[in-house]
Order: C-alpha cells, then sequence, then structure tokens
C-alpha cells in the first residue's frame, strides 16, 4: 500500500489557509517528497508523518515557490537525527541552484546525492519504486513525475518444489533474497510467479497540457495536477502563464484513463475553487479539488 498526502496545494505564494504545492509518498514506512516550497517543513509537521524517513526530494522546476523552502527542510531533517545520504533529483542545474541555498546551511549530518534528469526516455530504478519525467511546457524548465511501485509475483510452491528446495528455505527467497544450497546459488525471482499488478502516481504541475502527458499518466491510480484557474474564462491566461485550467487537467485524466484526479497549485485569486468544479467533473467525474493535508491510501489490487 501506498499512503498519499497533498503537504500543500497552492500557487505562486503561501496563504493563511493554503501552503504551497508540494506531494508526499510514504511506502514501507519511508517519505518520497516532492517539490518544497517555502514553509513546507511547517505543514508536514502539523501532518504528523516525521521527517526522519525522507529518502528523496524530488523538483518539478526551480521556481521559489517549488524550491525555497529547501533549506529549512534539509535542517529540520538533520534535526531529527538521519545520518542516511538523502537523494535530490530535479530538471538540469539542480546542483548549482542547491549549492547556491546551501551558504545558509554549510553543514548537514548527512550527505546529498544528486540526480539531474535530462534524458525522458529513462526509466530511474530506485529499488523501492521507479521514476520517470516528461518534460512539460512552462516558462522554465519543468519536468513531471511518474512514481512506479512494483509488485513481485506470489511465491509458488510448484516452482521451489521442482527445484527440491526444502521448506526451511523458502522464506529467504520469498523476501527476495538468495539462498544456496547444494552447490548452486538460487534467486527468488526462480520461484516466483508473474509479477502483480503495482501503483502508479503521477505528478504535474506548471505546464501548459503538451501531448506526451496522456502517455506519460496513462492508467495512472491518481493523477495529481495543476489547476491554477477554475473558470474556462481564464484559458487565455493560462496559456499566457504557461499553466492549466481545471477543464484542461480533465481532459488529460480523461485521455490518460487515470483513476482519480486530485487538482491542485490552486491560484491565489482563487479563494472558493469547489465553485467550479463542475468544470472538471463535467469531463472527468472522479475529480477532487486538493486541501493542505489531504490523504489517501491506495492498496496493491488483489
Amino acid at each position: 500500500m501506498i499512503d498519499v498526502a497533498l503537504l500543500g496545494t497552492g500557487g505562486m505564494m503561501p496563504m493563511p489557509e493554503r501552503f504551497l504545492s508540494s506531494m508526499l509518498l510514504r511506502v514501507n514506512g519511508r517519505l518520497i517528497l516532492t517539490d518544497c516550497g517555502e514553509g513546507t517543513q511547517v505543514t508536514l509537521k502539523m501532518l504528523g508523518w516525521g521527517f526522519k524517513a525522507i529518502d528523496a526530494i524530488c523538483f518539478t522546476h526551480y521556481h521559489a515557490d517549488h524550491i525555497s523552502g529547501l533549506p529549512g527542510m534539509l535542517l529540520t531533517i538533520g534535526n531529527s537525527g538521519r545520518t542516511e545520504p538523502v537523494k535530490l533529483i530535479g530538471p538540469a542545474g539542480l546542483k548549482k541552484v542547491v549549492d547556491g541555498m546551501r551558504i545558509i546551511f554549510p553543514e548537514l549530518p548527512f550527505k546529498l546525492e544528486y540526480i539531474e534528469i535530462d534524458d525522458f526516455t529513462k526509466i530511474y530504478d530506485f529499488g523501492g519504486f521507479e521514476l520517470k519525467a516528461n518534460l512539460g511546457d512552462h516558462r522554465v524548465r519543468c519536468i513531471s513525475y511518474r512514481y512506479n511501485f512494483r509488485r513481485k509475483g506470489k511465491f509458488s510452491v510448484e516452482k521451489a518444489t521442482t527445484l527440491g528446495l526444502p521448506v526451511n528455505l523458502w522464506s529467504l527467497l520469498q523476501k527476495g533474497g538468495n539462498v544456496e544450497y547444494e552447490g548452486k546459488t538460487y534467486t527468488s525471482d526462480m520461484v516466483l510467479g508473474e509479477e502483480r499488478k503495482g501503483i502508479s502516481i503521477s505528478f504535474c504541475t506548471d505546464t501548459r497540457p503538451v501531448d506526451t502527458l496522456v502517455d506519460f499518466i496513462n492508467g495512472s491510480d491518481l493523477f495529481v495536477c495543476e489547476g491554477m484557474y477554475g473558470e474556462n474564462e481564464k484559458l487565455a491566461k493560462a496559456v499566457e502563464y504557461k499553466h492549466m485550467i481545471f477543464s484542461e487537467a480533465a481532459k488529460l485524466a480523461k485521455l490518460g484513463k487515470v483513476n482519480e484526479l486530485w487538482l491542485t497549485h490552486l491560484s491565489p485569486s482563487m479563494s472558493e475553487p469547489e465553485q467550479f468544479i463542475d468544470n472538471a467533473k463535467s469531463i472527468f467525474e472522479n475529480t477532487k479539488i486538493g486541501y493542505d493535508r489531504m490523504t489517501t491510501r491506495i492498496n496493491f489490487a488483489e
């Protein structure tokens, strides 16, 4: 199962009741953060999921409302007692941006590992999950993310028996380990069935609806997408500033055949986004407007 939380749902600037757009994923007790604008560590503290388990922070782009909270976040992670490295992932130029910020946090009790994404055909394998990236259309280089959590096949008693493996070795193979038996090495894939359906979560913000997004998000269990403006009449403004309106996000969700759409990165001028929800739901019914610390749990299909 995967736990999902929107730490913030605002765009441009934090508001009294709306922190800046950020998403947190929790899987097997580990945390993956996407974007980290001003005050993100405050809303995470309010959520109560902790800081020490943050293994990776992904950035869509380097506008202030998506990265300016990084110094405080890393210092808070350090104060939590973490000593393991933290991965920072984002478009090309990430290390240069972070190096500039490090003037105000020169010392951390853990190392930073940088992964700069410039190959959008590559699948990045982090063991517990796979990461794919898609280039958007914004005023600066901006990318969307897809997190794929794969699920191994079930243990096959038939395969283990055929290989002649004693029962006392089965549990090690079930857990993904390797075993030595009678001079041979046996790996977990030798006793597992076909891979089962996993979970996919896509996150897209600060972009126009580029054609490649439809295939990129296809079949996602959850699609978190920007809805900068709710009104259809704001389309010209969305085009000018390289953002989306609710109905455009809904069209992507429908064409991408996702299970559920959450709208985020809401304009500070839109104090009551719920009044425009029908502009999305009329196109894609299973749409929800995000709010700060909105959570859900996605279970693996049986």
